[in-house]
């Protein structure tokens, strides 16, 4: 194992009862930690343990609306709505456009245009052709323009809660130490 903190980017010895490493903002495996093994070979419960759920989640949700409040968060969304209501809404109209023109007028549709090929086929075609322009939009858009900003914030998030952590597992020595004392 690796004793030095940097020793690779993003992974560090998570240590034992940790699954997993807070410093790596994309690490998601082990999210719901459903099936899988809980360091004895057993499976991992799904729900945890009430009064320690209940201290995170309490921290975790206080984070977690700070950073949907942001202006970074807000600014991610607006880029978001920006580009995919309007192409959600191109291409519903396309969409409904070529049911019902189908619908509608039968004989343009089967209008040839070579050979077997008639303008349904095409536009059929088409309907392919479109959807996989407009993922590919939507990823260039996403890695441009969202994808850097949204990393950023995760590790906003990443970097409270590391801190918060922090600050809770100090308290609980503080305490832990003026309960021994007191005996």
């Amino acid at each position: 194992m690796h004793d030095a903190p940097h020793a690779g980017v993003g992974r560090a010895d998570p240590g034992p009862g940790r699954p997993g490493d807070l410093r790596d903002p994309w690490y998601d495996a082990l999210a719901s930690g459903w099936g899988e093994p809980d360091g004895a070979g057993a499976l991992a419960s799904v729900v945890p343990p009430r009064g320690a759920a209940q201290r995170r989640s309490a921290s975790a949700a206080d984070i977690y609306l700070e950073v949907q409040s942001s202006e970074a968060f807000q600014e991610v969304r607006r880029r978001y709505r920006r580009f995919a209501f309007p192409v959600v809404a191109v291409f519903f109209t396309w969409y409904v456009a070529y049911v019902v023109t189908a619908t509608a007028a039968p004989g343009l549709m089967a209008r040839p245009v070579t050979g077997a090929v008639n303008v349904a086929m095409l536009a059929g075609l088409g309907q392919f052709l479109t959807t996989f322009l407009l993922t590919w939009a939507y990823a260039r858009h996403a890695r441009l323009r969202r994808d850097r900003a949204a990393l950023d914030l995760r590790w906003t998030v990443v970097e409270q809660k590391r801190v918060r952590e922090q600050v809770a597992e100090r308290e609980r020595e503080q305490v832990d130490g003026q309960g021994r004392g007191a005996e």
